[in-house]
């Protein structure tokens, strides 16, 4: 196994497995077309896509140009750039649990190259690629390994993978890739935070009343609808992007940028939430599952009535919980999650409710009882929101509430690249502050396990919700009960 230190060397070869996949074609073609269109790719850097389909390289590119090139937009297409980013691919078929198929990658592989694979493939292979990547020697110092999530199904799971991909890479060699944290609003939490005295003052207990954390997503599982039905929302969703969103909120400030600093302090909430018993289980979580509804204008069909759903599937689809962080900055400080699939809106959002004055002339004025808010905006549109009152125009001291907006888009000049962009060109470069490191993947499946193990112990299913809502009605009950609201209910 290499033993160097990775350097800032040029990318040469990007090894795709899963390359006629769903992620593949969506979302990593593009964006690396993005980045080969602003020159952010070297001259000679190729892309080798993996697949199981008996193709030529001219069925690969009919392919890509048939599901890839409608994914981007029009106004960053141009068929000269188009046809110089088709240029760079290849294709290997090849099955990835047979150690002979990989003779075939090695020969399409330049000796001494820069290589990142990217494993867009069901984690259950994650262990076997790498061990006939090793046998077919083509890791090298300079490799490295970026793995798609969930990584694993629990903590021993996790575990398991952690260590027999450390027989292969070592851990600066890997990047466990979480897309939320290669959004340009997320980064922008942290100069937000540690970057402007205006805030980090008051970013803490009894300043902060209450935080809230929603990943809401109209569409169902479609064609996911197989993979969905092992995993559920817990696992696909809170366990990595809105735990990784509650870091990045509640972090300590990091000694540097260094990518290990900000990891150490990331690890450090992880660890600070406490572990749910069964009673917090039963008290502080809520699940959900979408039945037939509408979302906007269109007909829903319920969660159990999806191709490849198993019958009576107890999958969860939605869930909130309430969390805190036990550390002196957040001390009482309730954390609420969110996230669920086919409800009314497409929205990310990090809402910071703060606290009351201690007193207020205002006190008769229903205005006054509206919080300060800050509203981070991850999707579908990326701003920054600062809610505060003033006086309405006119002769009275009446309050009402304005907004203080920033809108990245813009304010500021320049391109803003997509998520999978900024993320795979930190892979290019060596940059690891935007990934996971292994302690902090396997403190979060601590921390989600319980909840997990409780939910089946309980034998309760899911809470039913029709399509188009925000969810079951438990959610909301959830924030009444400390005295709160979902912020779109506010």
């Amino acid at each position: 196994m290499p033993n160097s230190k990775l350097t800032e060397s040029t990318c040469q070869e990007i090894i795709i497995f899963g390359g006629v996949g769903d992620l593949a074609w969506r979302k990593l073609l593009p964006a690396l077309y993005l980045a080969h269109a602003h020159s952010r790719l070297d001259t000679d850097c190729r892309i080798i896509c993996i697949g199981r389909q008996d193709w030529s390289r001219e069925d690969y590119i009919a392919f890509v140009e048939k599901s890839s090139k409608p994914q981007i937009e029009a106004a960053d297409l141009l068929e000269k750039t188009w046809g110089g980013f088709l240029a760079r691919l290849d294709y290997v078929c090849m099955d990835v649990t047979q150690s002979e198929s990989y003779q075939r990658l090695a020969a399409q592989c330049q000796m001494d190259a820069t290589r990142v694979f990217y494993l867009a493939t069901s984690p259950s292979l994650f262990i076997r690629i790498c061990a006939c990547l090793d046998e077919a020697r083509l890791i090298n110092p300079t490799s490295r390994l970026v793995l798609e999530k969930p990584l694993g199904h629990d903590l021993p799971s996790a575990q398991a993978i952690n260590m027999a991909v450390a027989r292969h890479f070592e851990e600066h060699q890997i990047y466990r890739i979480d897309h939320y944290l290669g959004k340009e609003t997320v980064q922008n939490l942290m100069v937000l935070r540690f970057g402007n005295a205006i805030f980090e003052p008051l970013w803490r207990a009894p300043y902060i009343r209450q935080v809230q954390i929603t990943v809401a997503e109209t569409v169902g599982v479609g064609s996911r609808a197989g993979f969905y039905d092992q995993t559920g929302a817990m696992r696909d969703m809170v366990q990595n992007h809105l735990l990784q969103l509650l870091c990045i909120v509640a972090m300590e400030a990091p000694l540097s940028l260094d990518s290990d600093d900000v990891r150490n302090e990331k690890l450090k909430v992880l660890r600070s939430l406490p572990r749910m018993d069964l009673a917090s289980v039963r008290q502080f979580t809520v699940r959900g599952q979408y039945t037939a509804g509408s979302v906007g204008n269109e007909k829903a069909q319920g969660y159990l009535q999806e191709d490849n759903v198993r019958a009576g599937s107890p999958t969860e689809t939605f869930v909130a919980l309430r969390t805190q962080v036990n550390n002196a900055r957040w001390a009482g400080v309730p954390f609420f999650l969110r996230t669920g699939k086919r409800l009314q809106h497409r929205r990310s959002e990090i809402v910071i409710d703060f606290a009351q004055p201690a007193f207020s002339i205002f006190a008769d004025q229903p205005a006054a009882a509206q919080p300060n808010r800050l509203v981070i905006t991850l999707q579908p549109e990326e701003s920054i929101q600062l809610q505060m009152m003033a006086k309405e125009p006119g002769s009275g001291m009446n309050l009402t509430p304005v907004h203080l907006n920033l809108d990245l888009e813009s304010a500021m000049v320049g391109r803003r690249a997509e998520a999978y962009e900024r993320l795979l060109i930190d892979v290019v470069k060596g940059r690891l502050t935007h990934f996971m490191r292994r302690d902090e993947l396997e403190a979060a499946w601590r921390w989600a396990d319980p909840i997990l193990e409780g939910w089946t112990q309980l034998g309760q299913p899911p809470r039913p919700y029709a399509a188009g809502t925000w969810g079951p009605a438990a959610a909301s009950a959830l924030m009444a009960r400390e005295g709160g609201t979902w912020f779109e209910e506010s």
